[in-house]
């Protein structure tokens, strides 16, 4: 059995891989885990126990059960068809911002995917990205004069982007008319990431960009992870659906920040 001690980095590190074992089973037995990472269940235990009290999974007796809206940022092709409806609905309400000859700043989130089906059709765009999916989306049938710029660095499969020292370096030499970057958790107004490598990149593009918008469908509200960026207040506006949470939005209000709420698309009961 191998020893369960180590680093601050590597206990947390151990901790996301428990996270993204529950995540892809919907549940998992606490000695099958143990057993794959070779560490006692005890440690297993006190592991979960952290998560749960970081509100990313549940703890049962002998098990643990991934939330309905786990906040743990999964790989690209598990996020794309989660709140398709939502986002759609946001794209919609986003792509108002972008006038012809801008150059439109943007991240590797899926909610931004049907933002950038939209931004191809308009024309003489510059659009950076660290993300090769939006690259893709927009390059392929870009408008006339529309031009993708790809931010470079360490590639990340799950997440089909680039994000490092290298992609920060580049990006800071970027200065854009509009801004759109995904979150992954809001809590009081407070933004979070599960990964620093994106928490740093999304608080630096804040800085590379006149104006900023924070788009987050209802289900991004009221959880945390591990690495805060600050708040609300890095984007002059942000962009919701009506399912999300009244004392949420409050939050976000109080610190000043203007938010654009959307319908909530269909006929489909609220959550």
């Amino acid at each position: 059995m191998a020893a369960s001690r180590g680093t601050e980095a590597e206990v947390e590190q151990r901790r996301q891989l428990l996270l993204r074992r529950v995540m892809e089973r919907g549940e998992a037995r606490i000695d099958a885990l143990a057993d794959e990472l070779g560490v006692s269940a005890m440690t297993v235990h006190r592991d979960l126990a952290n998560l749960e009290s970081r509100q990313l999974l549940r703890k049962r007796r002998g098990s643990a059960v991934a939330l309905a809206d786990l906040t743990m940022e999964t790989a690209t092709r598990f996020r794309e068809h989660r709140q398709s409806a939502v986002k759609e609905a946001l794209a919609a309400a986003l792509v108002r911002h972008v006038r012809p000859g801008q150059t439109v700043l943007m991240d590797c989130g899926s909610t931004l995917f049907p933002l950038a089906r939209r931004l191809a059709r308009i024309e003489r765009l510059t659009v950076v990205t660290n993300s090769l999916r939006v690259a893709g989306i927009v390059g392929k049938d870009a408008a006339d004069g529309t031009t993708v710029t790809l931010l470079g660095g360490p590639f990340h499969a799950d997440f089909e982007s680039c994000a490092g020292t290298e992609t920060l370096r580049q990006l800071a030499r970027i200065r854009a008319d509009v801004m759109f970057a995904s979150v992954t958790s809001v809590s009081d107004g407070r933004l979070y990431h599960p990964v620093r490598e994106w928490a740093d990149l999304k608080e630096a593009m804040q800085d590379a960009a006149e104006q900023r918008v924070l788009p987050a469908d209802h289900s991004k509200f009221g959880r945390t992870a591990t690495h805060g960026y600050g708040d609300a207040t890095g984007y002059d506006l942000v962009v919701t659906d009506e399912a999300a949470p009244e004392p949420e939005i409050r939050a976000i209000e109080a610190l000043g920040v203007t938010v654009e709420r959307v319908p909530f698309p269909g006929d489909r009961q609220r959550p």
